[in-house]
């Protein structure tokens, strides 16, 4: 066996020192369009980038191994700190795993009201996305509007019906944390019937914007076969006109009772990877609308013990979350807590293919790649 030491592994992956020819460029992880807490490593022969390599882990939580001390219904709480701009869809998936695990009935109502909320989660997702893409290339407007303006009115309504703005708790193992206040629904609708006005803003200061339009179209192009074979998801494999989406492909909850388009790009470049984020919030909008036409009064939690079991074997549940598949695999020994858990999170699947995203273009394009697409490292560094 070789005796190759951690530290030497990380230098010659990560190299400290300017390669012999070109230049070692080390963005992040404090620069703010990195959001938050990434390093790329990147070499470049003057202007144009030789390699890239996501150097990851500075935030870190053990959360598939904390999972293991708590009991199934603890573990939700630890699932809305993941993918923290989707809690929502968090929340879901871990429960929907447990559900098939239990052979749980989740009632109608509050199938209903998953939807309801799980597509308000992929618009305020989307516009965390489009507010800080669009600040990233240096236009500020959007980033008020939509991060500050339409996202504060689904935090509003996400407040009214599980009390937290960020950390919501709200779905839970074989139902909901509660039922929807007295004329929650009512302000849903009105939210839902206003947004396609916002998203035609959106298009008037970005999808028409000739210099935004510049910065985008033709960079980072990725082509379906080699998007599928990096492992990508979510609009980020759609751009590529690859038409994937568990909610058609592997329907789950009451999605196989509404009619919605799965938008796809052509090129599967920036520019495509943005304009189907835009065209899923307007498909979101008709899928809430739906929804509220067909939700009826009744229960919103089945009939399942506090303290239960998940019986011995098991299980993976997972659904379409604002950036990609999202799923949990977990394995039970019988006992309260999982035996192990394992997340399988869209972010780190698309993150790993800046290597190849980034490699041949131009340093000036490295922040218009890695923002298009959108990665959230809380579920990387899971």
């Amino acid at each position: 066996m070789t005796n190759v030491s951690l530290p030497k592994i990380a230098a010659e992956v990560f190299p400290q020192q300017p390669p012999e020819k070109g230049m070692f460029i080390s963005l992040g992880p404090q620069h703010p369009s990195t959001h938050g807490v990434l390093r790329v490593a990147i070499t470049a022969d003057g202007e144009v980038i030789t390699s890239a390599q996501p150097d990851i882990g500075y935030l870190h939580r053990a959360t598939e191994k904390l999972a293991e001390k708590r009991t199934y219904q603890q573990i939700i709480v630890l699932t809305d700190r993941l993918d923290y701009l989707a809690a929502m869809t968090n929340n879901w998936a871990y429960c929907l795993a447990v559900e098939k695990m239990l052979s749980a009935q989740v009632p109608e109502r509050a199938e209903y009201l998953r939807i309801i909320v799980g597509e308000l989660q992929r618009i305020a997702s989307h516009c965390v996305f489009l507010g800080t893409y669009a600040i990233d290339l240096g236009a500020v407007t959007p980033f008020l509007i939509a991060f500050g303006r339409e996202r504060e009115k689904i935090l509003d309504l996400f407040e009214e019906i599980s009390g937290a703005r960020l950390t919501y708790n709200y779905i839970r193992i074989g139902g909901l944390m509660a039922d929807a206040p007295d004329g929650w629904l009512d302000k849903v609708r009105a939210f839902a019937r206003e947004m396609p006005g916002h998203i035609d803003e959106y298009d008037t200061l970005l999808t028409n914007n000739p210099i935004f339009v510049d910065r985008t179209r033709n960079i980072g192009s990725m082509t379906p076969e080699t998007a599928i074979a990096w492992g990508l998801t979510g609009p980020n494999l759609r751009a590529t006109g690859c038409k994937a989406d568990v909610r058609k492909d592997d329907p789950y909850g009451l999605y196989s009772k509404i009619n919605f388009n799965i938008p796809v790009g052509k090129q599967g470049d920036c520019l495509d990877r943005y304009w189907v984020r835009i065209q899923e919030m307007r498909e979101s909008v008709k899928i809430i609308l739906q929804a509220l036409d067909q939700i009826q009064p009744g229960e919103t939690m089945a009939k399942i013990p506090k303290n239960f079991r998940v019986p011995l074997g098991e299980g993976y549940g997972h659904l379409e979350a604002p950036r990609g598949d999202l799923g949990f695999y977990i394995v039970s020994d019988g006992t309260p807590s999982p035996y192990r858990m394992f997340i399988r999170s869209p972010s780190f699947n698309n993150l790993q293919a800046l290597q190849q995203l980034l490699k041949g273009w131009k340093v000036a394009d490295v922040i218009s790649i890695l923002g298009s697409v959108d990665i959230v490292l809380g579920e990387v560094d899971r």
